[in-house]
């Protein structure tokens, strides 16, 4: 899901799906930078969590988990497999339990493959076992791609007219405003939040080969629930390499892919690497620095 070669003889096997929590309480988080996608979503109050997506490199353990909202089906089912979440309120976890996906639930666990740790704080301690998951699950379709990948600079044909970029600023809220600033030497963008660099919890700083900008619409009809509005189409921006390229996003329906089209109408190609996607409202805002 990367984009990578897969050495063999590497078995196949499902992704899995992790609601990750993003409250102050809750960071650093674990095995970010494992992750093949990674999408950075609205919540009530202005924050925002993660759903992550693990499959090409499964770790242990991932957390801390939290609760599941009413886009996570529109965003989850696309990639089968496993969907992992703490609970939620009871509309959003039919909603989850309708798609096709395998779902762990820590509210219902009989199974041992979650547990709340001592080192940090309720209610941002669940943490899930991920490789044992996986591993009881293996009957399961691997995932197909979801994006289309190329070199590792994918956006250097002229026709994209792909600009410089330093740094990429986003707003989700007064509370959230995470950053990305590319970083030349490692190859990767490095993530900051609230002005303050990002680390997971191995001491790495949070980074990514490819940060995904859409403009996305909110649905309020849960009320003080925000609901992303997944299916249908907006502004794109696809940052890569240390430039950006404008396009628009679709997608058609809750299980098909995200589509990544330029300006010029060509399929915007990724670099082999992971992914952060993210999902800014149309109250946002997305601004990328020369």
């Amino acid at each position: 899901m990367r984009g990578t070669r897969l050495e063999a003889p590497a078995a196949p096997h499902p992704s899995i799906a992790v609601k990750i929590d993003n409250h102050e309480e809750a960071r650093p988080q674990i095995a970010l930078n494992r992750s093949d996608i990674a999408f950075e979503e609205l919540v009530e109050g202005g924050l925002t969590r993660y759903l992550v997506v693990w499959q090409s490199d499964v770790p242990e353990s991932v957390g801390p988990v939290r609760s599941v909202r009413p886009m996570d089906p529109d965003i989850a089912s696309p990639f089968g497999g496993i969907m992992a979440y703490s609970g939620g309120q009871e509309q959003f976890v039919e909603m989850m339990m309708a798609t096709p996906l395998v779902n762990l639930v820590f509210d219902f666990d009989d199974t041992g493959l979650f547990e709340r740790v001592d080192e940090r704080p309720g209610p941002h301690d669940v943490i899930l076992a991920a490789a044992e998951a996986v591993s009881r699950n293996v009957s399961l379709a691997p995932p197909p791609v979801q994006f289309s990948y190329g070199t590792a600079d994918p956006l250097a044909a002229p026709a994209l007219a792909a600009t410089p970029t330093s740094r990429i600023d986003l707003v989700f809220s007064e509370s959230r405003f995470p950053s990305w600033d590319w970083d030349a030497a490692s190859g990767v963008w490095l993530r900051s939040q609230e002005g303050a660099p990002d680390f997971e919890a191995s001491g790495d700083r949070v980074r990514a080969t490819n940060v995904v900008t859409m403009r996305v619409g909110i649905d309020w009809s849960y009320g003080e629930v925000p609901r992303t509005v997944m299916v249908g189409s907006g502004e794109a921006w696809v940052s890569v390499a240390g430039k950006t390229v404008h396009g628009t996003w679709t997608k058609d329906a809750a299980a098909a892919p995200i589509v990544l089209t330029a300006d010029d109408g060509s399929r915007i190609r990724l670099a082999p690497g992971n992914t952060w996607v993210e999902l800014v409202p149309d109250d946002g805002s997305a601004t990328f620095v020369p």
